[in-house]
């Protein structure tokens, strides 16, 4: 009996190795038969885009949405060279433009992605497939999930998103518990000679305050700033628009002669030391790495975590 039993135990053996084997090798090779490229359905119409895209180029901003999807950036434009936020990350990443086409042409890309109104448009998707996106056609989560769609990493950028409003949300309830229901937030920017006032979807966290957080908005600032996302005043009309809270974006070398005035000196929420300076340089974008930043700056000035 062992002798029977010998053999039959050997040959299942055999069997079960061989399909073992067999599946082994079908995962290799679904593995090597992945798709190099996809259609990408853009606002402008399908185009051909890499799987897992290696050189990209980022010619009006979106820097800080792909590189927090860990995919690889090998030239951006000015604004994102210059930004503070994105230091370290663009040590060795070159400056680019939509009028510099050999430079873009050296770096060999496999995808560019800039807004509706880059130039050289059409001899830019000579050089590698090229996405555009109209500026303010999706809104800031929303246009982080499209470009997820993009680099084929959705599942990724949708995570961020929940995450990142579920950490909002909370902090916002927090905020409101303690400076109150009704008390208003003013955001304005010092830059160059000029002041600015923003609405609720014009970057300087202001997608955080309003929508995220849904801290009130003064209701002058509704008025002139809603629509546009921003209007220009002087700096003798600024009580008119100073919320309970004001939060201002300064840009070095920006005009702060406002500042001494005593104008300024008597709005209430300088009185109370309820004013909160951050950095203008870079808080006009408003991709994962930015709001991060953002939301930790609000969650500091206002609950002084």
């Amino acid at each position: 009996m062992k002798k029977v039993l010998f053999p039959l135990v050997l040959i299942l053996m055999l069997v079960i190795s061989a399909c073992s084997n067999n599946s082994s090798e079908k995962k290799d090779s679904a593995k090597k038969e992945e798709p190099k490229t996809f259609t990408y359905e853009s606002e402008t119409g399908p185009v051909e885009v890499p799987s897992n895209p290696k050189r990209v180029i980022l010619l009006s901003g979106f820097t800080g949405n792909v590189l927090s999807l860990g995919v690889n950036v090998v030239g951006v434009d000015v604004w994102s060279k210059n930004n503070p936020t994105f230091t370290e990350e663009m040590k060795d990443i070159a400056e680019v433009s939509d009028e510099n086409l050999e430079k873009i042409i050296e770096l060999n890309p496999d995808l560019i992605i800039g807004l509706s109104n880059i130039k050289n448009l059409d001899k830019l998707k000579e050089i590698a497939p090229t996405v555009t996106y109209t500026w303010g056609k999706l809104d800031y989560l929303s246009q982080h999930v499209e470009i997820g769609k993009l680099l084929n990493k959705e599942k990724e950028a949708q995570a961020w998103v929940d995450d990142f409003k579920a950490r909002s949300e909370k902090a916002g309830e927090e905020i409101r518990a303690k400076i109150g229901e009704d008390a208003t937030v003013t955001v304005f920017e010092a830059y160059d000679k000029q002041l600015y006032v923003f609405g609720n979807n014009w970057a300087r966290g202001t997608e955080i305050l309003y929508q995220a957080m849904n801290l009130k908005m003064p209701e002058k600032v509704k008025e002139m700033a809603l629509k546009d996302g921003y209007y220009a005043v002087s700096a003798e009309v600024l009580p008119e628009y100073a919320g309970d809270y004001v939060i201002i974006s300064k840009y070095a070398g920006a005009d702060i002669a406002f500042q001494k005035t005593n104008t300024y000196k008597n709005i209430p929420a300088v009185k109370n030391n309820h004013v909160y300076e951050m950095e203008g340089n870079g808080a006009s974008f408003s991709d994962p790495v930015t709001l991060d930043k953002q939301l930790e700056f609000f969650k500091k000035s206002f609950l002084g975590e």
